[in-house]
């Protein structure tokens, strides 16, 4: 008996384990930061790729365990969070924030082996993250803006680890990374409105699902295409994008530009949850477009 209920409790600890770190979601930041330093580095060093990655996950992970204890009280309002590990009481605030404080300093400790810069930028986005745009979601949907700074940090952050050094290459990355946010997660907020709405987070530019955030969505899913583009004009430093792959950059933008406008005609959940898959198949396809043009150009 005492061996099955060892055995059952095993995946719950792992689930929850996943859900406080939002597993899929540092993996998927630790993709973009592994593209960055591919992008970034002259030769490849995959110590520095493994520690990145280690780096980078225990970073959101600790970023995403200190959100879900100052939030678990609204957590357990909505729908989408009442069964994450604090808000449903399977976790206690304490183990939660022991977590957190580990991978704090594993993070740190492990970007800092990398550079020194990688670990201040890795520490000033744990900082944004958890002191001000975690604090700002119920206060006003500014929020946004100042979560789309820690948010963009991750491509960047690859370069820095490859360089050492933050320059137009890295700033360009950023900026890519910056201003898909608005587009994306104002889809999220569009999408799951009610949700957010039974916890006080103002996601949408406007407070509302109306013609006016609509509008925004397609403005900033426009200035993410343009600035997606910029490297291929050689303006950018050792960061160049060929005209074939600027092309492909701007079908793909095309595409998720499509779903914005679709949002703005329909003004639909639907809609909007669609403009939220789009805008992470082009984030991420962008990615890999950048990272295989550079390799592409040198084996040529």
């Amino acid at each position: 008996m005492s061996s099955a209920r060892v055995h059952n409790s095993s995946p719950s600890l792992l689930s929850d384990f996943k859900e406080i770190t939002k597993m899929r979601l540092a993996i998927s930041v630790v993709f973009s930061s592994v593209a960055g330093y591919f992008l970034g580095a002259e030769t490849v060093d995959f110590v520095v790729v493994l520690l990145l990655a280690i780096g980078g996950y225990f970073m959101v992970g600790a970023s995403n365990a200190y959100n879900q204890i100052i939030e678990k009280d609204l957590d357990a309002l909505m729908d989408r969070t009442k069964n994450r590990p604090v808000p449903s009481g399977r976790m206690s605030v304490t183990t939660a924030f022991i977590i957190a404080s580990v991978f704090t300093v594993l993070g740190l400790v492990v970007l800092y082996i990398i550079n020194p810069k990688t670990a201040m930028f890795g520490a000033i986005s744990i900082f944004l993250y958890v002191s001000i745009y975690t604090p700002l979601k119920t206060k006003t949907p500014l929020s946004v803006f100042v979560g789309a700074f820690p948010g963009a940090i991750p491509f960047m952050l690859g370069w820095v680890a490859a360089s050492g050094d933050f320059s137009i290459e890295p700033g360009t990355l950023f900026m890519i990374q910056f201003f898909w946010q608005f587009p994306h997660f104002w889809a999220i907020g569009w999408w799951l409105y009610d949700d957010y709405k039974k916890g006080g987070f103002f996601m949408l530019p406007t407070g509302k699902r109306d013609k006016g955030t609509a509008i925004q969505v397609i403005l900033y899913t426009i200035w993410t295409i343009l600035v997606s583009l910029i490297p291929v004009f050689g303006v950018t430093g050792r960061l160049y994008l060929t005209p074939v792959s600027g092309i492909i950059i701007l079908l793909l933008g095309l595409g998720m530009l499509y779903y914005a406008i679709r949002l703005f005609k329909l003004k639909t959940a639907n809609a909007a949850k669609k403009l939220m898959l789009a805008s992470v198949s082009y984030i991420t396809l962008l990615q890999i477009v950048y990272v295989l043009d550079k390799f592409i150009r040198e084996w040529i």
